[in-house]
């Protein structure tokens, strides 16, 4: 596979992250739904849907920006990455092993749904499995360190961070948008209580089986 080959696969990645993001409930679409319902508007669908999108799209920027620093120090662009496989691959043990979601969510007032989806995509790694996809994106990047100035190649990687995150939260807001539209329109609350899927051992077996992916793919 060459590099821009590898390249599309990776931005594939992103996408379809995003919408396992979106079509998982624990990431708030359920939450859209409700609010739509009690207020008998699809308006509220919309704003819900808006302010779930900006939390999770802040979380991710949480996540990659950090991480686009460093990435600056080429030389060690190897090691982030299998630090950040080893990190992935952790948090999904702990998720498994842990299966309580935290108490600090419960607290958040469902008028905050922005703050909410910041905090939970935090709490579950959502960030974290975009991380060695967004570090192979950059090394993907051509240029030679000695030639480039340090800014420029600073530059065009935060670039690449917020693009990652905007197309992640794209596709994650639009499929379970979708999903959000779909109960609201035709299904209604009733499936809420009785059809709702519980994904967080998928959930977590997907950040561990990123992680060793990772692993196994770094050059």
């Amino acid at each position: 596979m060459n590099d821009v080959e590898t390249t599309t696969a990776l931005w594939w990645v992103v996408v379809f992250s995003g919408i396992y993001h979106g079509v998982n409930p624990g990431m708030g679409w359920p939450l859209a739904v409700s609010a739509a319902l009690m207020e008998r508007a699809s308006s509220s669908l919309y704003r819900a849907l808006g302010s779930l999108a900006l939390g999770h799209l802040v979380a991710m920027l949480a996540i990659l920006l950090p991480f686009s620093i460093l990435s600056v120090l080429i030389e060690w662009h190897r090691e982030f990455q299998v630090a950040a496989a080893w990190l992935l691959i952790a948090v999904g043990i702990y998720l498994l092993m842990n299966r309580r979601h935290p108490r600090f969510l419960a607290r958040v007032p469902p008028s905050q749904l922005a703050l909410w989806s910041f905090l939970v995509a935090l709490a579950h790694g959502a960030g974290l499995m975009l991380v060695p996809v967004y570090l192979g994106i950059c090394c993907m990047i051509e240029a030679d360190p000695a030639h480039v100035p340090v800014l420029g190649v600073m530059g065009g990687i935060v670039a690449i961070a917020v693009a990652v995150a905007l197309v992640h939260t794209v596709a994650m807001i639009a499929s379970g948008g979708a999903i959000a539209y779909g109960v609201y329109r035709w299904i209604g609350l009733k499936f809420l209580s009785k059809g709702w899927f519980n994904l967080d051992v998928v959930w977590a077996l997907s950040l561990v089986g990123v992680g060793v992916i990772s692993l196994m793919t770094l050059h």
